[in-house]
């Protein structure tokens, strides 16, 4: 029998390579970027073009290649950060790999155009899918400038799943603040098919998370800082009152290395326990430092991820020195038994004799000392008797009349309350005539010919609402209630971009926006019957659902915007509902188009018949 195992060829090797590297445009950013910064490199300038699909180019002032090492940085396992195994544990660079522009290269038609600064003339370099196109000598600034063209383009498969721009763009601009945030010594410019997104010039930590995140960000910082022999953090956390229900404000830092650890996450969240709701989460922006042989990053192809040698001190560590700073700036309750100098005698009352307060009572005043009091009357008679002959007063001069109001009792006539008719056809009371009741605030059960119908008040009035919103947006007719005072919101660079995207579809359900700039969006009328208190959770709820379903090329943002509106507004599981708000949300249920199902496609209700309920008996 014939040999069946041979040798990849090179090519198709590094296609596979490439897929564990590279991902999306946004793991080709995050590559070229952390090359970058481990090249020194104080300015860096990051160019997109169509979301990364067609460029995605990095130029930094770094110290640049040679010749020899520009070609040796597309071969495989090519790498200066190190020698041997041991050099694996004491990592303070980014790339170690020796394969992001090799699985690069292999994908994409490549330009680099590096010079030492010692150097007079440069290098160039163009390859396409691996083969080295040409090679040249070229006038360059000092530094490195790595151009992408055309991602996949030699794998039409890969590239065909890629999402629309928005998503990828978004992506890509997720990477771009991870690497931003742990050097603000590092100034970034970040531009998109010519606009420029972010200017960033060099800064200290929380400079660089207002510049990121906005100017309202900065009254929102708690700062958080401990160092101990295993761990140093510095950082800030938000107050729990800006939390979000987005995980969008999130960023561990281990060793200036941006990573992933649901496991540090549930530290950060203990801290906060009881002070923020729940489906809410906190904001940080924490620098982790440890020592570099007590982690592993070289357990995800990435690098997100990180294996601690002791997780569960870190844990500790991490959440007492967040409870600590919470209540050291007074943001959550704490017992000080430390003195306080507000409680100290003033000096002025040093040598003051103290003097002890006196009390005058007058001794003969006698209360009931009055000459109405007689002797045998209690003081409710007198009182009473002061009281009569006051408002008798009152009726001096009628006594002439007084003939003309006696009538006998039997003839006088009262007032009584108007008696309404039933609008029911017996007399049988709204409660006796109920045909829904509510279970476990939860479910409404409702009986119909063939037996029981049991419905879900959640699902059913997201379906009540989807089917609304869509109908005001597509005839683009919505009543909106104007606001007395504007509401003024916060929202990322990234954030506002998705709003203002979506500002047409909104104002057709209601919303009116008065301005949408840098500093926030500023809304002055939202649809009738939305609390003004929720417009920030709707919001927010549709950012994340536009975020975390990843829409494709056929995402329909109207659905989508009525989807995430219903979802924010309906009826929650566990709310108590009347008599009569069930049978209006049954009636509304079964008025719609597709009452079967909810907008995510579950059922909304199910039938229990007669039958299935005698074989519970059997």
């Amino acid at each position: 029998m014939a040999d069946i195992i041979q040798l990849l060829p090179d090519h198709v090797a590094n296609q596979i390579a490439a897929g564990e590297v590279v991902q999306r445009p946004a793991s080709v950013v995050k590559e070229l970027l952390e090359n970058s910064i481990d090249a020194n490199a104080t300015d860096i300038k990051l160019i997109i073009k169509d979301a990364g699909k067609t460029l995605v180019q990095v130029i930094d002032d770094g110290k640049g290649m040679s010749v020899t090492d520009a070609r040796l940085s597309f071969e495989r396992h090519a790498t200066s950060k190190i020698r041997n195994a041991e050099d694996l544990f004491q990592l303070n660079t980014k790339g170690f790999r020796g394969e992001a522009l090799a699985s690069i290269a292999a994908i994409a038609h490549v330009e680099l155009k590096t010079k030492k600064e010692e150097e007079e003339l440069g290098t160039a370099i163009e390859i396409e899918g691996s083969k080295v196109v040409s090679q040249e000598v070229s006038v360059t600034p000092s530094g490195t400038s790595v151009a992408v063209k055309n991602l996949f383009f030699n794998i039409p498969a890969r590239r065909n799943f890629l999402k629309s721009d928005t998503v990828e763009l978004r992506h890509i601009t997720d990477e771009f603040h991870r690497v931003a945030l742990a050097h603000p010594n590092i100034s970034f410019t970040f531009y998109h098919n010519g606009g420029e997104l972010f200017n960033l010039p060099q800064e200290n930590y929380r400079q660089r998370i207002v510049h990121v995140f906005g100017s309202k960000t900065n009254e929102r910082l708690v700062p958080v800082e401990e160092s101990t022999e295993v761990l140093k953090i510095k950082g800030f956390v938000g107050k729990p009152e800006f939390s979000k229900k987005t995980k969008s404000e999130q960023f561990f830092f281990v060793n200036n290395r941006f990573i992933k650890s649901p496991y540090l996450n549930h530290a950060v969240k203990a801290a906060f326990e009881g002070l923020i709701k729940d489906g809410y989460h906190p904001s940080y922006f924490l620098n982790l430092t440890v020592d570099p042989k007590t982690i592993d990053i070289n357990i995800h192809p990435t690098k997100t991820e990180i294996k601690f040698d002791d997780e569960h001190t870190l844990y500790a560590i991490l959440r007492s020195s967040i409870k600590h700073s919470l209540g050291q700036f007074n943001i959550a309750p704490v017992l000080d038994f430390e003195h306080q100098e507000q409680l100290n005698t003033p000096y002025n009352y040093k040598d003051k004799v103290v003097k002890v307060p006196q009390v005058q009572v007058d001794r003969g005043f006698n209360p009931f000392k009055d000459e109405n009091f007689k002797k045998g009357s209690s003081f409710t008679d007198s009182f009473t008797r002061k009281s009569t002959e006051s408002w008798e007063g009152l009726y001096v001069g009628l006594e002439s009349d007084s003939n003309t109001l006696k009538q006998p009792f039997g003839e006088t006539a009262f007032e009584s309350d108007a008696q309404t008719k039933s609008i029911f056809e017996n007399d049988q009371s709204v409660e006796a005539r109920n045909t829904t009741f509510q279970l476990q605030h939860k479910y409404i059960v409702s009986t119909i010919k063939s037996g029981m119908l049991i419905i879900d008040q959640n699902r059913a009035h997201q379906r009540i609402l989807y089917e609304g919103f869509l109908k005001h947006i597509t005839i683009k007719e919505a009543t909106s209630q104007q606001l007395l005072f504007p509401i003024e919101l916060n929202f990322t660079s990234n954030e506002r971009n998705i709003i203002s995207q979506l500002k047409n579809d909104l104002e057709f359900t209601g919303f009116d926006f008065k301005d949408i700039n840098e500093e926030g969006i500023i809304i002055s009328g939202i649809p009738v019957g939305v609390p003004e208190s929720e417009v920030s959770i709707i919001l927010e709820q549709l950012i994340s659902d536009i975020e975390n379903e990843v829409p494709d090329a056929n995402f329909s943002p109207t659905d989508l915007l009525a989807k995430s509106m219903a979802k924010s507004l309906a009826i929650k599981n566990g709310q108590t509902l009347g008599n009569t708000e069930q049978e209006h949300l049954v009636n509304s249920l079964f008025a719609c188009k597709e009452p079967n199902l909810s907008p995510t496609n579950r059922p909304t209700f199910i039938t229990w018949s007669v039958d299935d309920i005698e074989k519970k008996f059997k």
